[in-house]
């Protein structure tokens, strides 16, 4: 496996947000709403438990995990 570039800079609330967007339209997740405490409740599917995850890059790192997911899932179809 090719190890994933380093980041110059954190993750904002806006690319978590974006992110989360793009999972929700695409239904790769739910749901994905950001608390009033920077946390972000995520839910898998309509009737599944609400995951808590801590920051922007922890909605950055789970979508990372899905793209490695989806792409290594083509890979093995090919």
């Amino acid at each position: 496996m090719i190890p994933r570039p380093t980041r110059s800079s954190a993750p904002t609330t806006i690319e978590a947000g974006a992110w989360a967007e793009v999972l929700v339209r695409q239904r790769l997740l739910h749901a994905a709403v950001l608390a009033a405490n920077g946390q972000w409740l995520v839910q898998h599917e309509p009737d599944g438990s609400v995951h808590v995850l801590a920051g922007p890059a922890d909605i950055v790192e789970l979508a990372a995990t899905i793209q490695h997911r989806i792409r290594s899932t083509r890979a093995r179809a090919r």
